[in-house]
Order: C-alpha cells, then sequence, then structure tokens
C-alpha cells in the first residue's frame, strides 16, 4: 500500500554513502561508480571492458535513516541491441537491515542502441529518473539499495522522509572477487541474486565485485588493483573469457596466470587466495573459440553464441576450457607447496554435467536465474562453510 508521506528532505549522494566501487567520477550526470581506478581503464581502450567495468555490479547505497520512504534519483544508461530480445530490465534491490524490502526499475536516464553485426553504437540522452520505495518500517535502520548490475548507473541524491547518516563499517571481512559476467551477474534476476552476492550473504562478508563481462583476460592492471586493494579474502574466476576471445595460447596461459598471482601476493602476501576454474559450458569444453553470435537463434529472436574453433586446433596450443582447467591445477598445485593459503575450486563443482541436463545455459554461455543461485548456494557451502578455503579459521 503507498505511504503517505512524502520525501522532502534532499541528501546528495557523497562517497560516504556508496559501498563496493573502487572509485566514484564526478559526471555532468552525477556521482559515478567504477569498478576499476581511473589509472587502469587509461591503460585499456577496449570498449567492452569500458562498459563493463562501469555498470555497477554489487555497488550498493548504504546508509541509516527512520525514513519510510526512500527515493534514489539516478540517471541510467540502458543498452539495446539492434535485432535482438530486450535484454533484462536494470532493477534496484532494497535491503532493509540485511532483508529483502522492495525491488524498483529507474525511469528515464540515456541509451545505447548497438548494432551486433557492425559493432557500432549510438547513444541517445534522457532525463535523470528515480526508484521509490515506500511503507518502509519507522524505526532505526540500515538501508541499502543495491545498483543494477546491467546498466551504468549515476547517482544523483536521495529523497526521503526523514535525515539519512553513513552506516558504521559493518565488521564484517571484506571478499574481493574478479570473473568474467557470470560473476558480473549475466543473466541473474536482480543484483542481489547474482551467484557472488548470494555467496557474500550466506558468507557473511562485504562483497566488492570486480566481475567485468568478457573482460576476465588476466589483464596485469587487473591485477595491480586488487593487489592495492584491502580485502581480507580473495577469489579469482578464470577461463571462459580467455577461450571466448581466443586471446592467448597455452604457452602464454601458465606465466601469465603466474604472474597475476604474484602480483596480487605483492599486496596481500597471506590473505586466503582462491582459484576458481570454468563452470561447465558444452560448446567450449574441447572447441577452442573465438565465441559468435548465432545469428541464425538471432533471426528467431532469441539471444545465442556458438564456438567457432575447430576442436583439432587444441594440438597448436589453442584454449579450450578443459585445457585451462589442466593448466590452472599445475599452476596451483606448483605454488601451493610454498604457499598454504592457496586454494583451487573446480568450477564444475559448482555447475556441471548433471546440472546442465536440468538446467541447460539458455543462450549456450550464461546461467540462468536458477543456476545462479545454485552456484552461490555451492560456492557459500564449499569455500565459507568451516575448513572451506574462506572458512573462519579455515
Amino acid at each position: 500500500m503507498p505511504s503517505t508521506s512524502h520525501a522532502t528532505l534532499t541528501t546528495p549522494v557523497t562517497p560516504e554513502l556508496v559501498r563496493g566501487a573502487l572509485e566514484l567520477e564526478e559526471t555532468h550526470d552525477g556521482l559515478l561508480p567504477h569498478r576499476l581506478p581511473a589509472w587502469a581503464r587509461a591503460q585499456c581502450t577496449d570498449g567492452q571492458l569500458a562498459m563493463a567495468e562501469s555498470q555497477p555490479s554489487g555497488v550498493r547505497v548504504v546508509f541509516r535513516t527512520r525514513a519510510t520512504v526512500v527515493e534514489l534519483e539516478t540517471v541510467p544508461t540502458k543498452r539495446v541491441y539492434a535485432g535482438a530480445p530486450p535484454r533484462l530490465e536494470g532493477l534496484c534491490d532494497l535491503l532493509v537491515d540485511g532483508r529483502p524490502a522492495g525491488q524498483a526499475s529507474a525511469t528515464g536516464g540515456n541509451t545505447v542502441t548497438i548494432d551486433m553485426s557492425t559493432g557500432s553504437a549510438e547513444m541517445s540522452t534522457g532525463p535523470a529518473g528515480s526508484v521509490r520505495f515506500d511503507g518502509l518500517p519507522d524505526t532505526d535502520k540500515t538501508v541499502e539499495v543495491w545498483l543494477p548490475y546491467n546498466e551504468i548507473t549515476a547517482l544523483v541524491a536521495l529523497r526521503t522522509d526523514a535525515p539519512v547518516e553513513p552506516a558504521p563499517a559493518s565488521g564484517r571481512r571484506t571478499w574481493l572477487h574478479h570473473g568474467s559476467s557470470i560473476s558480473h551477474g549475466s543473466d541473474a534476476a536482480s543484483p542481489t541474486t547474482i551467484w557472488p552476492a548470494l555467496a557474500a550473504a550466506a558468507g557473511d562478508v562485504d562483497l566488492v565485485n570486480l566481475g567485468f563481462g568478457g573482460s576476465a583476460l588476466l589483464d596485469p592492471f587487473v591485477a595491480r588493483t586488487m593487489r592495492d586493494t584491502p580485502a581480507d579474502l580473495i577469489s579469482l574466476k578464470i577461463g571462459i573469457n580467455l577461450v571466448n576471445a581466443d586471446l592467448m595460447r597455452l604457452r602464454a596461459l601458465g606465466p601469465a596466470v603466474h604472474g597475476f598471482l604474484d602480483t596480487i601476493r605483492d599486496g596481500h602476501p597471506d590473505t586466503p587466495l582462491l582459484v576458481v576454474s570454468p563452470i561447465l559450458c558444452p560448446m567450449h569444453e574441447d572447441t577452442p573459440g573465438p565465441t559468435a553470435f548465432d545469428f541464425s537463434r538471432l533471426a528467431e529472436g532469441k539471444l545465442a553464441f556458438v564456438a567457432s574453433g575447430d576442436p583439432e586446433e587444441r594440438a597448436e596450443g589453442k584454449l579450450t576450457l578443459n585445457a585451462v582447467r589442466e593448466e590452472l591445477e599445475r599452476v596451483v598445485e606448483t605454488r601451493a607447496k610454498d604457499d598454504p593459503h592457496l586454494h583451487l575450486l573446480d568450477g564444475r563443482l559448482l555447475y556441471g554435467e548433471r546440472d546442465h541436463a536440468e538446467l541447460p545455459l539458455p543462450d549456450g554461455l550464461h546461467p540462468d536465474a536458477a543456476t545462479h543461485r545454485l552456484i552461490g548456494e555451492r560456492f557459500a557451502a564449499r569455500v565459507f562453510a568451516a575448513g572451506g578455503p574462506f572458512g573462519v579459521g579455515g
């Protein structure tokens, strides 16, 4: 039932109210969360990474208040793929004292229309919009507004019917995670139901999510960012994007993983560090990339992907998911002799052949909402439980 209260107090969104971002940029639209710092963004001109790191997966606005009405003014940037079915609408999730309390999509904002056949993009601008939640309890509480994982979102202001103040530090451990679009959120139902957010909630930790769609590519600037980011727990999920992009050959993979881990260890010498190999993806288990759009499915109004490599090319060093898993196992086994805080998790324990029979990947590449929940629950059970790599005292 709508509240009769009016949100009459305006509070600018300041860095003290934002968690999960590594940098906040002042723009003409508002405060723009970034998940890579400016110096790292300057070292790569790839438009895919630029889009992915500025989509605020895991970023939330957090504050204390007695307000019964909360309205967050934003300028979202939505994506439209010409000729493809609409992407999932960007949702904000509301948590009150850690419990789900509502969902809403922002109105207004900008739209980027992408032509997949040419790669061109056209931007149309729009006005600021907002998400509004009312009927909240008239008590002192911690409110979290989790931003859409799939929409760039500039933050303008909070409007409430009671004063707002920054929430104190939670006291929980910080989990820093890096991965691909699956870690980024595709195609989860909402920002708090991407698998890392579900696992973080189950493990009672604060998430910093460096899952970048299409961009988990062992970039040195990402390793240096992780080196310099405070964290109590660190994980990286490696493999699917290396195969998707046909980025490197087997000869380069091992040294690149060693170098990435070396850099992280420069800043976090004793932090629990978990390497996660790829979940099952049948089309790339033994077939190299690059991954391509399945234009026959696109003609049917469905977004899907295909592996365009040749299985025989593995003999030439082209990467498949099985080749990546074997190399990751070798690297971690070698390093773990001198690094007791380094661990490996086979991604197929999170999503494997039996799971694929029941919950196939709808587009051949990305898990759906139910599979995100499955992966998050399994990760928490294996990693955050007593005796697991991130278990208390583990």
